[in-house]
């Protein structure tokens, strides 16, 4: 199993659309939410590449929003684990 760990940036919650287009995926296995954390489960992977897109809502206006980070890793191995970041992006 592999889990992506999304810390989300501050003031912010991930939307409920965006929560029931990812739970669509078949590649999903279950998703959980924490105060400011998402935790998507995968079954598995492969060498097919996915693309996941989380739409944040802003609910606390924030000034100087610092980035968030991603980890995702084997549940039975985290010791292979891999860290990104990632900052607001208006649309």
């Amino acid at each position: 199993m592999v889990i992506i760990e999304v810390s989300l940036l501050s003031g912010f919650i991930l939307a409920s659309r965006s929560r029931m287009l990812l739970e669509q995926r078949t590649i999903i296995k279950k998703i959980e939410e924490e105060a400011n954390m998402v935790y998507i489960y995968l079954e598995k992977l492969n060498d097919e590449s996915q693309t996941f897109i989380l739409q944040l809502e802003q609910v606390i206006q924030i000034k100087n929003l610092k980035p968030a980070s991603i980890k995702i890793y084997d549940y039975y191995q985290p010791g292979g684990l891999q860290i990104s970041s990632y900052s607001g992006v208006s649309c």
